[in-house]
Order: C-alpha cells, then structure tokens, then sequence
C-alpha cells in the first residue's frame, strides 16, 4: 500500500508497505532544514500496546567515540539521517503509525522540540484471498542480527530451541507457506509438481502425507545423468538427481507419483511451481511459483522469493505446460545429433505455442493481470522484452542478477545518462567488466543512472558491527551464496507496473535452453509494492556491504563520515540536485495511487 502524510513544517512523509518491510521517503523542500541533525522515528502498534523509538546502527563520534560491537542505540538519541528510510521490523496485516521528529541541535543536547510529521500505514497480510500472495526468505544470513542472535553458528549445530528460532529466522515464513499450499489440498484434488532440487525432507514429507490423504500426486524432478570426474580425479555424482531420488526413497514417495525428466540433456530442468487442481473435475484453481528450490540453501540461506497466484487462467497454462513436460519432450541422451535437434526445435515450438513473445517494442501488447511465459523457447525475443522493460522505465527499474549481467542490458543501457530513469541492480558478484566475452567490456555505472548492490559480508569487524558469516560458510549453499531472486520491476510505483518474477535467470541460457517459467504481472499494485520493498531491503542491507567490500579490495579504510554521524547538518549535501539520494526522494513523490496516510 502507497502512503503519504499531510504536510508539517514543510515536511511531506511518503511510505509503501509490504508484508514484512515499510520504505519511507521525506519530501523537504518546503522545510528549514537549517541546523537539521536528522530526524527521531518513532512507531506506535496500537494491536500490540507499543510505542517506542525505532532503533538505528550509526551514531554520534562526539557522544560513544568508540561503540561496542554489540551496542544498541535509538533514534531518540542518535537520529536517523537520511530522507530514505526503511523498517525491515514490520509484522503482516498491521496498523502502525509512525512519529518523524526532525532533530537540531548538536549531539550533546540535541533539540527533538519540533513538531512531529506523523503518517499512518498499514502492512499487507502474509497469506490473503487476493491473487498474489508474496513470500521472501530473510536472504541475508550475513547480517548482523544473525550474528548476535545465533553468533554465526550454522543452525544444524544449534540444539533445541535456538537451532529451532534460527531456521524460523532465516526461513521468514517461506517455508510454511509452502506447507500451507502443499496442505490446501484435500482427498479427490491434484497437486502437479516441478521441481529442479527436491530434497528437502521435510517438504518432501509434506508431499506423501498429501498422498495420504487420497490427494492425487505426480512431481517431474530433474534426473539427468549428468556425473563426471573432474581433472583431479575426483567423481561428482549426477546433481540433482542423485540427492532428489534419495530423499524420495527416504519419505516413501511411491515410483508411480515420480517423473524423471531425463532429455534436453544438456540444459537444466529448473522449474520450481506446484499447479493445484480442485476436485474430481481438476478445476485450476492457483500455482505456487517463484526461485526457491526445495533444499535447505533455496529456504534458509541465499535470497529467495515465493510466489502463490489464484488465477485460473494463469494455473490453465501452468497445466499445460506440466502436461508437456511429464513427456520428457526434447532430445534424449542416446540420439544422435540429427534426431535431438529435431526433437528440442519441437519440443520449443510446443513452449511457445502455450504462450508466444511479447515483443521488446511493443511492451503495450503486455496484457494487464498475471501471463504466464515457459521456457525453452526458440528465440531470445523474451530477453530482449525484459531488457526493454529495465531501459524503458519512466521512473526507476529494479533487477536482481543472481549470474551476472547479461550483455544485451550493458548494451541497452551504456547510452543512458544521470537525466534517465533510476535502475537498481541486486547482484550474487560484483560485475568486472572484461572478464569474459568481449561485449561484457560496457561498464555501467551511475553516469547512467545504474546502480549496483552484491552479495558481500563484513569479514572483519567494522566500527560497531561485529564480524559476519554467510550461507556458505552457515552448509545452506555452495556456489550461490547470496542473491538467488529472479525478478524485475518496471515503474513499481507508477499506475502501472510490471513484475516479472519466476524460476528463469536473465540469461540466454534460461531462455533458450533450461526448462523455466515465469509471470508477467501488470497493474497489480499490491504484488508491486511487496516486491518493491523487498528489494529495497536486500539492496539496501547488501550495499553497504559492497561499499565496504570495494574499500578493502582497494586498500582503504572507511572514514568517519561512512561510519559514524555528522555533528551538523552536513549530510545534507548528499541530497543535492542529481545526486541520487535526492533521485530516491523524487521516486517516492512520483508514486501514484496513494492512500490516506495521516
């Protein structure tokens, strides 16, 4: 939902909330912002009796020079300095109202006597009626909060109750939500599944009792024979397909309710959708899709999203593609070159006659509401519409690149300059322009308005922050640590936005080769916004992490103004004209169909 306060002292408050996270912006043109230290956040939860001080990280030099790294500090004391600002504290379905007291003064007496710019808000509810509902993992296991609550332990090293609250924590109701989808179905419905890594047990579980219970079950895994020695002599076994089979046998799933997909061998089976059918007549009632795979890393560690959608038509398509697939269509290991070509050009016309291309100039064509679009597919003219989608926004892009930038979005976007749109990009690795195939040589930066967050973590402790593991070293995730997250947003915040979200990676390999899915959604506001204050949360939490990572790589330390606050209203120059926090601020004032925040 889209907020905005009523004016106080020249101060305008602007908020969207998600499920679980709120992002503010302050609008200060009309303010004397003379003197101005930063501003006390304070938040009342009527439901829950609660009225406090929202907590913060920076503080003033001049009052604690030398924090511990376990030290906590309010707003009340040490202001929050910005007019772009987050909770990441957010509980679903609530009513909160929010008190911005702006702060003069200097840090040893500090002048909170200004009226407060209040604005009311109300969260999203985590499972709903509507036709989206949106399930984010916690995604940052490098955080600090995971390293004071569980002092980096890996959770199945904690015991009992804590082992319990860490998996909680981590999972962010990511994992219930795929219990409760897989529980929706009763004796006579259906659940058709897809999935590339199947082996967490407990879903797997969740799967047989669903049997059990009469459901009719049938689940394509990727089962590709795909295990070699490598140059040192050392066997790597079929993956997934070993550790999916295993953890069938181990909950007793019946042979009968399991399909091998086995050819289009040399690309991947990477969906990660259920299609759940009602009753005798199998009437498509919703999917569950999303980038989360059925493993510990997919719930637990790197960054993920699910996403539940109550569509008929959308779930009609997912059945005819689960159709499709349950034939293990493509080339099969043992033909030759002649016949797997044919059969993969056929088995790519059969994909796009489900559902053809959007064409990257004709983005209009884009209906509104939720389409479906499955991979492999014959061209790249679905890549290039998501390239056009990013290069084209009025007001900002957003995309998450778990493999790195592809470079048909370098090429789309080396002409833009500081006047275009703002784009946010949320990467597993820093992009190193040059280091593989010519064309990646295009370095894009804020000359075009871009900007970039990565999967980093503080190593060594840094000023109050204490050092901070990852789902790596945490046993979740061996090569992708971090940004898992498969999707993009165009004019979140406009009248009319597209989400794309699903199981692809913006690549041409996703597109042309592994089977995947993903939807198109425009015009939903509600799936927007959620989206929008996740990324805005990961990003956010990840790029300081990359500013500090970039500084160590070059040798450098941080300097007081990146760690601590600004005696004066010096942090003030950071909101200049063009400049992008000022960007940020523009963003939030442009955002239409606001409801009544104060």
């Amino acid at each position: 939902m889209r907020f905005k306060s009523k004016k106080t002292n020249g101060y305008t408050v602007y908020a969207v909330s998600g499920v679980n996270t709120v992002s503010f912006a302050i609008d200060f043109e009309g303010a004397d912002t003379k003197g101005l230290l930063g501003f006390a956040v304070e938040r009342e939860d009527p439901e829950d009796k609660e009225r406090y001080f929202m907590r913060g990280f920076k503080v003033f030099k001049e009052v604690i020079p030398d924090p511990e790294p376990n030290i906590e500090v309010t707003t009340f004391e040490h202001p929050v300095q910005s007019f772009v600002w987050d909770d990441f504290t957010a509980k679903p379905d609530r009513k909160y109202e929010y008190f911005f007291y702006p702060v003069k003064g200097d840090p040893k007496n500090l002048d909170r006597s200004a009226k407060p710019v209040p604005i009311k808000v109300r969260t999203e509810p985590l499972f709903s009626s509507e036709e989206h509902d949106v399930f984010f993992n916690r995604g940052v296991a490098s955080s600090q909060a995971y390293a004071r609550k569980f002092h980096n332990t890996p959770p199945n090293k904690l015991t009992g109750k804590e082992q319990a609250q860490a998996y909680d924590w981590l999972s962010r109701d990511l994992d219930d939500a795929i219990y409760r989808f897989i529980d929706q179905a009763k004796g006579g419905d259906t659940l058709l599944a897809c999935f590339y890594e199947f082996r967490y047990l407990p879903v797997v579980q969740a799967f047989k009792k669903a049997l059990d219970r009469g459901v009719d079950v049938k689940i394509i895994i990727d089962a590709k024979e795909n295990e070699y020695t490598d140059k040192k002599g050392v066997f790597h076994e079929s993956y997934p397909r070993k550790e999916n089979l295993d953890k069938i046998g181990e909950a007793g799933l019946p042979k009968k309710s399991i399909i091998a997909r086995t050819a289009n061998q040399s690309n991947l089976q990477h969906n990660k959708f259920i299609v759940y059918l009602k009753g005798a007549g199998r009437k498509p009632v919703a999917v569950w899709t999303g980038s989360t795979n059925i493993s510990d890393g997919g719930i637990f560690g790197q960054a993920n999203v699910g996403h539940w959608v109550r569509d008929e038509g959308a779930t009609r398509k997912y059945l005819e593609y689960w159709n499709l697939l349950s034939g293990d269509p493509g080339g099969q290991a043992g033909d030759d070159q002649g016949k797997k070509t044919k059969d993969n050009k056929a088995f790519k016309g059969d994909v796009v006659a489900i559902q053809d291309d959007f064409s990257p100039d004709r983005i209009s064509d884009i209906p509104e509401g939720v389409t479906p679009v499955f991979s492999p597919r014959s061209g790249l003219t679905m890549l290039e519409t998501y390239v056009a989608l990013v290069d084209n926004a009025q007001s900002a892009s957003f995309i998450t690149l778990a493999f790195g930038i592809n470079p048909l979005f370098k090429e789309a976007l080396k002409d833009n300059t500081p006047q275009s749109h703002l784009t946010f990009m949320l990467l597993e690795k820093k992009d190193v322009p040059g280091r593989k195939a010519k064309q990646t040589y295009v370095k894009i930066n804020a000359s075009q308005n871009v900007y970039q967050a990565w999967g980093s973590t503080l190593k060594d402790p840094l000023y109050q922050w204490t050092r901070e593991t990852d789902a790596g070293a945490l046993g979740l995730n061996t090569h992708v640590k971090y940004m898992h997250c498969k999707f993009l947003l165009r004019d979140p915040l406009g009248n009319d936005p597209i989400v794309v979200t699903g199981s692809a990676n913006f690549s041409e390999g996703s597109t042309k080769g592994n089977d995947e899915n993903m939807l198109l959604i425009r015009g939903d506001r509600r799936a927007a916004d959620i989206y929008f204050t996740e990324f805005n949360r990961l990003f956010n939490h990840y790029y300081f992490r990359s500013v500090q990572e970039d500084l160590k790589r070059q040798g450098k330390k941080p300097d007081d103004a990146s760690l601590f606050l600004t005696k004066d209203d010096k942090w003030l120059e950071k909101y200049g004209k063009g400049k992008l926090k000022k960007k940020r601020v523009e963003m939030f004032m442009k955002m239409e169909r606001i409801e009544e925040g104060d």
